[in-house]
Parts: C-alpha cells; structure tokens; sequence
C-alpha cells in the first residue's frame, strides 16, 4: 500500500512511518498538518490517507473537516482517522458522508501492530472499521427503541459484531453457531429493524451503525478487540 499520513505529533508520525514500512508498505508523505495534504493527494492519490482528529492550528476537528473535504475531492479514496478519544459526532460525520470505505480507530489501537496494519489492508479492500469503543458509544447514546427492543439477545449481540464490522464467519466462530444460523439472524434483524439485506458488506456495516446512531438502542456486548468487513447475508 501507498500511504499518506497527517499527524502532528513527530513521535507518533515517525512511528507510523517506521511501523508501516517494516510492514512492507511504503509511506508517500508524512504531514504535520492539514495545509498541503489536498494539493498531495491530488497529485499523486495514495492508496489510503491516515488523518488525526485533532491538528493544528485549533486541535480541535481540523482531520475531520479534512477526511470530508477528501470525501468530497476523491470519493472512493479509503480513509481511516485516528483519535485519542471517542468523540461520536465525527465518527457520525464520517458515517453519513457517502463515500469510500474509512475507518475510525483510536491511537491506543495503533500497539497492536498485526491488527492495525491489518486493519488499514482491511480498508483498502473496501471495509469499514469501527474502533470497538465507538460502537459501543454508539449502541448507548440515546433511549430505546421499539425496534431495537423486538430484538433477541442473540440477535443484539449479532448486530453488535454486524456494526463492528465482522463478517458472517467471525461471528460464527465468535458465538459458536454454523454460518447458516448467523445468516438467519441478520435476516432476522435487517427484516425487524425494517433494512433489506444487500450484496454489499460495506453498505450491511453502514445501516446497522446508522440505525443504532439515529434511534439509539440498549447496550450491546462488551466492546470486542478486532473488526473485520461484514459479507453479504
């Protein structure tokens, strides 16, 4: 992979750097802050764009306001934004901008070397990864609701996986069920929540966290450490 990345801190962005290339990728341009990386990424497009949430000159949302001035330039660029925190509204900024695939993990993330790089693969490929705790977050944020509460346990525990972006496998091997009986829950769940179930992964991820993030719902399972994209049901 060719990567970009926008990170103020020098130990964080040099770190990148070495990890990314260790792994065998190669790092087009490493930026401090948001004021070349358009004109960088319109001359020679990468194959995804790491952006921090928080740079200069404000630290406040200056990496989200530029993921969707990216968003808008390149559409189908992947992007993945690094947080040191969960903050809910830009994960759902992101969420409702239509798009490539993107990610939203935090920093602490990044110590795991194996999954993060496999995260950003992940990414390229067309899958949306969600950092566990915002899906968690999201899953809480406001009241019930009718639909969520027609849900099985089982069934919330499945949608959980769905939005955390793991596909039909994992989630049979991380509930012990054939892929068959996870297959019947998603139909299950698309068809209470009122989504019809599409050939698309991404766009499967897409609903279920736009659904959780519009109307709220209970608590789903404790957050879970990897995210992988959703196959089609």
């Amino acid at each position: 992979m060719r990567i970009l990345i926008c990170e103020d801190s020098v130990l964080l962005r040099e770190g990148l750097v070495r990890l990314l290339e260790h792994s065998g990728h190669t790092v087009s341009a490493a930026l401090p802050d948001t004021s070349e990386v358009i004109d960088t990424v319109l001359a020679d497009p990468p194959d995804i764009c790491i952006l921090d949430v928080r740079l200069p000159p404000t630290f406040t949302d200056e990496g989200i306001r530029l993921a969707l001035e990216l968003r808008k330039r390149l559409p189908e660029l992947p992007l993945l934004v690094l947080s040191q925190y969960v903050e809910e509204r830009y994960a759902s900024d992101l969420i409702a901008a239509k798009g490539g695939a993107f990610g939203y993990l935090l920093k602490d993330r990044v110590a795991d070397v194996t999954d993060f790089v496999d995260s950003l693969e992940r990414i390229t490929q067309g899958a949306t990864v969600l950092d566990p705790e915002v899906v968690a977050q999201l899953l809480t944020r406001r009241g019930r609701d009718d639909r969520m509460d027609s849900l099985t346990p089982r069934e919330r525990t499945v949608l959980a996986a769905i939005a955390e972006g793991r596909s039909n496998q994992a989630i049979a091997a991380m509930l012990f069920l054939s892929e068959a009986s996870v297959e019947k829950h998603i139909t299950s769940i698309f068809q209470k929540l009122g989504f019809e179930a599409d050939e698309s992964g991404n766009r499967r991820v897409l609903a279920a966290i736009a659904h959780i993030e519009s109307t709220g719902g209970p608590a789903g399972p404790s957050p879970i450490d990897s995210t992988q994209t959703g196959s089609a049901s």
